[in-house]
């Protein structure tokens, strides 16, 4: 059977950790090695971490590096990368060891999306993200990426830049394979969408995206969704 490597990158996301815990300790169970990467968290994360999961190591922050750091020390086959903050069921999980059987080893993807909360926009944002990921080929980080570890080092690992890592990478394994995009969902956080506006969160999102194609700076674009000034 294949190794599952999940890889979870934090900072100051105690209370996330402590809420996933139940699904941590359940992946364990199944076979699953758990890594969280903490990026110097100044609250409890890495204490919470070390309850739940086979392995935790610090880094300096920033997102790519904390993956690639988790990637490194991984000793699975197919590496998943999740945010502490999403929900990942058992069938999901099966789909993807399913799935990956039959592709063999150049084999990486993602999951559809399935936004917490009962509002209707999110219906809709939904639907588009899962839409533009068939269309595109592009995945996000909110969609769980997966890829065998052997895909992720011929495509250099995540590139270690501010944002947009995931698409970036996304980008690389496009030319090896297309992506798996698997119907079973995974269930990310709303809190950004409920703290800052919907349409206003959709539509920074979008400008964020469209600027990234046309060749901004990721650390700008960084400070811009940390709504920093540029």
């Amino acid at each position: 059977m294949t190794r599952i490597s999940v890889i979870v990158p934090v900072r100051n996301d105690a209370a996330c950790l402590q809420a996933r815990s139940a699904l941590l300790k359940s992946l364990r169970k199944r076979g699953c090695e758990v890594i969280v990467v903490d990026g110097e968290s100044t609250d409890q994360s890495v204490a919470v971490a070390r309850r739940i999961t086979d392995r935790v190591l610090v880094t300096s922050p920033g997102r790519a590096r904390q993956m690639n750091a988790g990637a490194a020390a991984a000793r699975g086959d197919l590496l998943l990368f999740l945010h502490a903050d999403t929900e990942l069921s058992p069938p999901a999980l099966d789909e993807m060891l399913r799935h990956a059987a039959l592709q063999g080893r150049a084999v990486w993807g993602r999951f559809d999306v399935s936004l917490r909360g009962e509002h209707w926009f999110y219906r809709v944002v939904e639907a588009m993200m899962n839409i533009r990921s068939r269309c595109t080929g592009i995945a996000t980080g909110d969609q769980a990426i997966f890829v065998s570890r052997k895909l992720f080092q011929r495509a250099g690992g995540y590139p270690d830049i501010s944002l947009m890592e995931d698409i970036a990478l996304s980008r690389e394994l496009r030319r090896f394979a297309r992506p798996l995009c698997l119907r079973q969902r995974v269930a990310p956080s709303t809190r950004r969408w409920a703290q800052h506006g919907m349409i206003r969160t959709t539509l920074l999102m979008w400008r964020l995206r469209l600027a990234y194609f046309f060749g901004a700076s990721p650390a700008r674009l960084a400070r811009i969704y940390n709504g920093r000034k540029t």
